[in-house]
């Protein structure tokens, strides 16, 4: 018997929600602030997957310039009804507190959930339907008379409140594309506290509800209940949580909650959830939240149970009874020979890529125009990849040739404003350096370290090693055989959601990218030739050939 890999969607892939049409499965997963919005992956047998779109890919459907980190788009929810693709999402503008006298007062934020439809999965998707903001991870149910509801959980950001309010209900017309009526709280929750990322599912009469709860750490969860009216009230599983890795750290799959669930042809159904992974001797999730999947059943007093009962996230699950279907390998070799961004790669916030880079500007490099800092929550020249590995190594060709100490480009391993890991070419007094400039929770501001003085003239080679916790930078000219290699060794567990100072959302994932800084305000340019990611044992193998 074959069995499938978890996690299915390495690195950076949150929030699943599953949808089958056919024999076609898809995954539509959160992207927060990394542009575009949503990524939805496909596959016809559960262990093979390819990206198949990213929907949200124009200035009508999201900008999010001004974004706080974390923000963006939170928790998508994936559907198919009357012959076409749903997709409701959450933008979330705003992410505050305010304190009082040491006690909490109102928390505000602001959860904007919209719809968009395509016939196609890779088609272009219409322009937003505004919905509410009412609270975020919103959710649709086709219900089999014909009717179309909206779920999301309920922010209650009043002094002295729970915030997490529950679950509410309101239906949508299918025709106008409106919310009617008006919204119902049809669950509060349980005692795990933190209910959100509401699914609902119909079975021999009764309504399941699906929910998240417990928080996005270690004690995340799967929490189901059921009614006999899609309004309710719904009576709670049983047995507590359906599945959890129990506040285990070092389980194989941490952090395992928020799930979807999806029924194959055959009529086994299973659940898509996301889990963390910590780096080797740590308890931080560099790589951060993945989606795995396992199949479940049914028991015969109408609940839903992991196949063992134990309620275990299941790093080898069997794969079910489809044919495999492995996708045709798209090797792309590190060059940027083609007009288009390769699909590993994505940038931030804005719907102006042509802002930032061009791929036609020099033909056979990629080129960054010097925007903001690496800290901007506007307009910055990063295009980076998710890290899927805990053990990789990096290296890209880039020509540089700054006069100012405001220019700057380089390697960046970045998870937000905050944290960050940087090697990057600059000037001092018209001299071209190699500084490292790091951000960290435990350092106030951003430490910027002078490590190479003098550069030499041309084209220089950046390379980065990471092995779990530890981040080694590198460097040569263009044409030289050895490394030299910085004797620093960097914390690579920073770039993790649970390294933060208070009060900070943290629900992304570490990505390693090219950057390009110009605060002097004449956009100079960077141009990397190729950037080459190589994992595990390949990235050993790597330090010794390169």
């Amino acid at each position: 018997m074959t069995h499938i890999c978890n996690p299915i969607l390495r690195g950076f892939n949150p929030d699943p929600s599953i949808v089958r049409v056919g024999e076609d499965i898809f995954i539509a997963t959160s992207t927060f602030e990394w542009y575009p919005g949503v990524q939805i992956h496909h596959s016809r047998d559960l262990a093979n997957w390819r990206l198949a779109s990213r929907p949200l890919a124009r200035a009508a459907q999201l900008d999010m310039r001004g974004n706080p980190d974390s923000c963006g788009v939170w928790a998508p929810d994936l559907s198919h009804a009357d012959g076409r693709f749903w997709l409701v999402y959450t933008d979330v503008k705003r992410y505050g507190q305010t304190t009082v006298d040491g006690a909490t007062g109102a928390s505000l934020r602001d959860f904007h959930n919209y719809l968009v439809t395509c016939d196609r999965i890779d088609g272009a998707w219409s322009d937003p339907v505004y919905l509410n903001s009412s609270g975020f991870d919103p959710a649709l149910f086709h219900d089999d008379d014909g009717s179309t509801w909206l779920l999301n959980m309920l922010w209650d950001h009043r002094p002295g409140r729970g915030r997490f309010a529950g679950i509410v209900a309101q239906q949508l017309c299918r025709e106008t594309l409106r919310l009617i009526g008006v919204p119902k709280l049809i669950f509060t929750g349980t005692a795990r506290g933190f209910t959100e990322g509401p699914h609902l599912y119909k079975r021999d009469g009764w309504y399941h509800l699906l929910v998240a709860e417990g928080g996005t750490g270690w004690d995340h969860a799967v929490v189901m209940a059921r009614s006999r009216s899609l309004l309710g009230p719904y009576e709670v599983h049983p047995d507590g949580a359906v599945l959890t890795a129990g506040g285990r750290a070092d389980a194989p799959l941490a952090r395992a909650g928020h799930g979807d669930l999806v029924e194959l042809a055959d009529g086994t159904t299973w659940l898509a959830f996301l889990c963390g992974r910590p780096a080797p001797g740590t308890e931080r999730c560099v790589l951060g939240r993945e989606t795995s999947i396992q199949p479940v059943r049914w028991d015969a007093d109408g609940w839903l149970r992991t196949i063992d009962g134990t309620g275990k996230p299941d790093p080898t699950p069997p794969q079910p009874a489809l044919a495999p279907h492995p996708w045709p390998e798209q090797a792309w070799d590190g060059t940027f020979d083609g007009p288009d961004l390769p699909d590993a790669f994505q940038w931030l916030r804005t719907p102006r890529p042509e802002f930032l880079f061009s791929l036609t500007a020099r033909p056979g490099h990629l080129r960054l125009f010097g925007r903001e800092t690496i800290g901007s929550l506007f307009q910055q020249s990063l295009v980076a990849r998710r890290q899927t590995d805990h053990r990789y190594t990096v290296t890209t060709r880039v020509e540089f040739a700054p006069d100012h100490f405001q220019q700057a480009a380089g390697l960046a391993c970045y998870y937000n404003s905050t944290k960050f890991h940087y090697l990057n070419i600059t000037s001092d007094d018209g001299v071209r350096q190699l500084h490292v400039m790091s951000a960290a929770p435990d350092l106030t501001g951003c430490t910027d370290v002078v490590v190479v003085p003098a550069l030499p003239d041309g084209a220089i080679e950046l390379r980065v090693d990471v092995d779990g916790a530890a981040l080694r930078f590198a460097w040569r000219s263009a044409g030289d055989r050895e490394w030299q290699v910085l004797p620093m060794t960097l914390d690579a567990s920073i770039l993790s959601d649970e390294a933060t100072l208070p009060g900070l959302p943290n629900f992304t994932g570490c990505f390693v990218g090219m950057a390009c800084q110009d605060l002097s305000g004449t956009g100079l340019a960077a141009d990397f030739e190729w950037f080459r990611y190589r994992e595990g044992d390949e990235a050993e193998r790597a330090f010794l050939r390169d």
